[in-house]
């Protein structure tokens, strides 16, 4: 499996995501973060853009978010997240397994992603991550395994305001089992808040 040619692949669409402000919908806009989304070109569900500001610069903020010794602290939606692969210095394999949310209604899931942090002019940092099959890590019977269509962070400085940053999420999982889409489209977008909520409170608390 080519990695690096996935994590470029990917990277392309995080970054046309982002460029894209054409058919985005409302979903939630909560404690000064807003959530939209519009159909996925990658599944049969929706892409969701999360949007925040964030106290910190880029290069602080994306480390923050993606290393697990910092995730596994601030991170309420998550139970475990490692790394179980180092491919290079900006590229890893990780493997996530969430808490069960909804009052029991979704149950655990996990994930294992390709991850890749790529940098652009301008000071703006980025992750880009897709699900891949790992033979390492097999689906176990404890977690229904979910699979993550193109995803990642884009954070950019924000000149006019000194040591700030803007926060873009990018997230269209498919959680897999059972589910009612009813419920997967009412838990996610609380989920996008709750994990911009999250970076902001623990990035303060990390300073």
């Amino acid at each position: 499996m080519d990695y690096f040619q996935i994590a470029d692949e990917v990277a392309q669409k995080i970054w046309s995501y982002n460029q894209d402000d054409s058919g985005w919908k409302l979903a939630k806009n909560s404690k000064n973060v807003t959530v939209s989304w519009k159909p996925s070109n990658e599944y049969a569900g929706n892409l969701y853009r999360g949007e925040g500001i964030i106290e910190d610069t880029p290069e602080k903020i994306i480390p923050f978010m993606y290393l697990p010794e910092y995730r596994n602290k601030w991170d309420t939606a998550v139970k475990s997240y490692t790394f179980l692969e180092r491919i290079d210095q900006d590229t890893v394999i990780s493997h996530t397994i969430t808490h069960s949310y909804g009052l029991g209604l979704i149950s655990s899931r996990d994930f294992v992603d390709l991850i890749n942090v790529k940098r652009y002019e301008g000071g703006i940092v980025t992750t880009n991550s897709a699900s891949v099959d790992y033979l390492k890590c097999p689906p176990s019977p404890s977690h229904v395994r979910g699979h993550n269509n193109p995803c990642g962070y884009i954070c950019s400085p924000l000149p006019e305001t000194p040591g700030h940053s803007k926060l873009v999420v990018f997230i269209q999982p498919d959680l897999g089992g059972m589910l009612p889409r009813s419920v997967v489209e009412s838990a996610i977008p609380n989920n996008i808040v709750n994990l911009i909520k999250d970076t902001q409170i623990g990035i303060k608390a990390m300073c």
